[in-house]
C-alpha cells in the first residue's frame, strides 16, 4: 500500500544569505547549515519542524560546477531569481509506485545526495515546480533513519501547508493516489487566478506564516 506524507518545504533563493534573512525576518529564528547537491550544483540551509519535517532554503552555489540541465525547484542564475516560499516535498514509501500513480506528470526519478546523505527525487525535465509549486515533488530516503533526526529541534513546528490551485481537483487525486496523509488542505480557486501556498509554523515566539505570494 503506498503511504506518503510531507517531508519538506522549499524556500528558494537567490542567494543562502538573502534565504537566512527571509526566514528570519518571518519566523524570527535562525536556520542550521545543510549542505551541497553535486548533481545539481547547489546548497541549502534547514530548519526542523517537528518529528518528521523540515523546511529547507535552497539556492545555487556559485561556487559550485554547475550541471548540464536545468537547476530543480525553478531555480535561475539570473537576477530575477526571488526568495520566498516556492513549493513541498511528499516522502512516499514506493518512488515509482508513487510517481505512476500520479495523475499530474512529476518528471524523472533522480538519484541525488548530500554528503552522506541518499535519496531518489522526482524532477521535471526543465526544472520546474510542478504546477507552480502546488504539487510536490515525490522523494524517497535511503536508510531507515529520517535526516530530520539530526538538525536540532529549536521549537519549530509545522502546523499545516495550505495548497491554493484553480485546478485543486488535480491535486487532490494526486494526494488519494498515492496515500498522502498529513496538515495539508487543498482549496481551489478561480480560472486565471494564481496558484500559491501558505504554510503555519509554530515558533518559540508564537504562530508565523509563510506565503509564497510574499516572495521578494
Amino acid at each position: 500500500m503506498l503511504k506518503t506524507q510531507l517531508d519538506h518545504i522549499v524556500i528558494t533563493a537567490s542567494s543562502l544569505a538573502a534565504g537566512s534573512e527571509y526566514i528570519y525576518r518571518a519566523l524570527g529564528v535562525q536556520l542550521e547549515a545543510g549542505g551541497e547537491h553535486p548533481r545539481m550544483g547547489t546548497h541549502n540551509l534547514l530548519l526542523r519542524l517537528g518529528d518528521d519535517c523540515y523546511l529547507e532554503v535552497i539556492a545555487i552555489n556559485p561556487e559550485a560546477q554547475q550541471p548540464d540541465r536545468p537547476h530543480w525547484f525553478g531555480l535561475s542564475d539570473d537576477h530575477h531569481q526571488t526568495t520566498g516560499l516556492a513549493g513541498w516535498v511528499a516522502r512516499t514509501n514506493d518512488l515509482v509506485a508513487a510517481s505512476q500513480a500520479s495523475p499530474i506528470p512529476l518528471g524523472q526519478v533522480e538519484a541525488m545526495t548530500r554528503g552522506s546523505l541518499a535519496w531518489q527525487i522526482t524532477i521535471p525535465d526543465d526544472g520546474n515546480l510542478v504546477m507552480q509549486g502546488a504539487a510536490p515533488a515525490l522523494i524517497q530516503w535511503a536508510g531507515e533513519q529520517h535526516p530530520v533526526l539530526r538538525m536540532e529541534d529549536i521549537g519549530c513546528t509545522l502546523q499545516g501547508l495550505e495548497v491554493f490551485h484553480p485546478d485543486a481537483a488535480s491535486i487532490r487525486k494526486l494526494l488519494e493516489q498515492t496515500g498522502f496523509e498529513g496538515p495539508c488542505t487543498v482549496t481551489s480557486l478561480e480560472t486565471g487566478e494564481a496558484p500559491y501556498l501558505t504554510a503555519r509554523i509554530l515558533t518559540p515566539s508564537g504562530p508565523r506564516q509563510l506565503d509564497s505570494r510574499l516572495s521578494r
